[in-house]
């Protein structure tokens, strides 16, 4: 699986520039990058294929030192509160192999970023400032319609990302 981080978690995370991804198969693929939500810090997940997207609120400066785990933790919990089984959460995991960090996917991939950020930030009542998680914010993210590369007409990240796991 890939990671692909955007310019500015890089700088915030003071890292070098990774290389580029090579995984063909953008259902192994996310892209993060680093918001503020009401002065906090938070990680903005969106999945390169289906275009579904989790926030993980007020990260920890220890939690973003492990970035890997930080967001297996936020994709597992995220998941879970949207009715995955945790076991389709770890085949999924399992046939995505080893995590890679990259640089961002591509064109399309950081438009989804943009447009989920912007979605975030139309929908920030949803935001459970008492909780890292947030199940609420991302179902209204999730469901909100939109057209996604590779999906017939307007469909949500829930939808898509249903079909994704469904698919493996």
């Amino acid at each position: 699986m890939e990671l692909g981080l955007t310019f500015p978690l890089q700088r915030f995370l003071k890292i070098k520039t990774p290389a580029y991804g090579i995984q063909p198969d953008r259902r192994f693929c996310w892209d993060l990058h680093c918001i503020d939500l009401r002065g906090r810090k938070c990680l903005l997940a969106v999945h390169c294929h289906s275009r579904y997207t989790f926030v993980y609120y007020d990260v920890a400066p220890f939690q973003w030192a492990d970035l890997t785990g930080l967001f297996l933790r936020g994709l597992a919990e995220s998941l879970a509160a949207a009715g995955f089984d945790p076991q389709q959460t770890e085949e999924y995991l399992h046939r995505a192999g080893g995590i890679a960090i990259t640089r961002t996917h591509g064109r399309r991939e950081v438009a989804f970023l943009n447009r989920a950020w912007e979605d975030v930030l139309a929908l920030d009542l949803c935001l459970d400032t008492a909780s890292q998680t947030q199940p609420l914010l991302d179902h209204a993210v999730n469901t909100r319609p939109s057209r996604c590369v590779g999906f017939e007409g307007l469909g949500t990240g829930l939808e898509r990302m249903k079909t994704t796991l469904h698919t493996l």
